[in-house]
């Protein structure tokens, strides 16, 4: 009972069988601003349309979980998409959020999506990727050598675009960082770059170990300290 799990409008299984047309995308985020103490991880999943409506959406925490699920639950209702996610100002103090609220994150991700800015992957879908498809970690040294995803080829996105050369354009590109953000960025690199079929994991490497390595019950985030990140 350290964690909260809260959810509101559809899940996937359920827009599944109702046979609704979803995309969906998870970030991770801090319960309030990292550098004040006591933050912890906060885990969000969004389901939205094509047209940008918002289906639905599932958080995991130590805290703030029902803060933003309220949030997104009244966006539904208030019949908003997830752009206008992106826009909200929502109450912000150190102790208390970010001054961007993972529910903006969220907003951010979606909507880039939906203007085209990236294209997502998700954890389940790597089993399946083409043999000749370049797996790309772009995390640090220190972080890749802690473990990273089977056939992942590194490159630090600090020296990514020196080192270009080593990835064919001609074949499909899935980057991935721990937690998103710099996966978009190494996207938008390679975009620009010539590169025309590249994926971002969405949620990361924390995202893919959490889901396919072996369960345990430590203490919540005992190893995650957001204030040393």
């Amino acid at each position: 009972f350290d964690l909260a799990a809260g959810s509101t409008g559809l899940n996937e299984k359920q827009l599944k069988a109702v046979g609704i047309d979803y995309l969906s995308s998870i970030t991770h985020g801090g319960s309030h601003a990292s550098y004040y103490p006591g933050a912890t991880a906060l885990s969000l999943k969004l389901l939205y349309a094509p047209d940008g409506r918002i289906l639905g959406a599932q958080a995991v925490g130590a805290a703030g979980v029902d803060k933003r699920i309220d949030v997104i639950a009244t966006a539904i209702h208030g019949g908003l998409k997830v752009a206008d996610l992106a826009e909200l100002e929502l109450a912000y103090a150190p102790p208390f959020s970010s001054a961007k609220d993972p529910v903006n994150i969220a907003g951010y991700v979606a909507d880039n999506v939906l203007r085209g800015e990236q294209r997502l992957i998700q954890w389940h879908e790597l089993p399946a990727l083409p043999a000749d498809t370049q797996l790309v970690d772009v995390r640090t040294s220190a972080e890749f050598e802690l473990g990273s995803i089977p056939g992942a080829r590194h490159l630090e996105l600090d020296t990514l675009r020196e080192n270009l050369a080593k990835l064919d354009p001609a074949k499909p590109v899935v980057v991935f960082c721990q937690i998103g953000l710099r996966g978009y960025l190494a996207s938008r690199i390679l975009q620009q770059a010539g590169f025309h079929d590249v994926r971002n994991l969405t949620g990361g490497y924390k995202t893919w170990s959490w889901a396919v390595e072996k369960q345990s019950n430590p203490d919540i985030f005992d190893y995650e300290d957001i204030k040393r990140r």
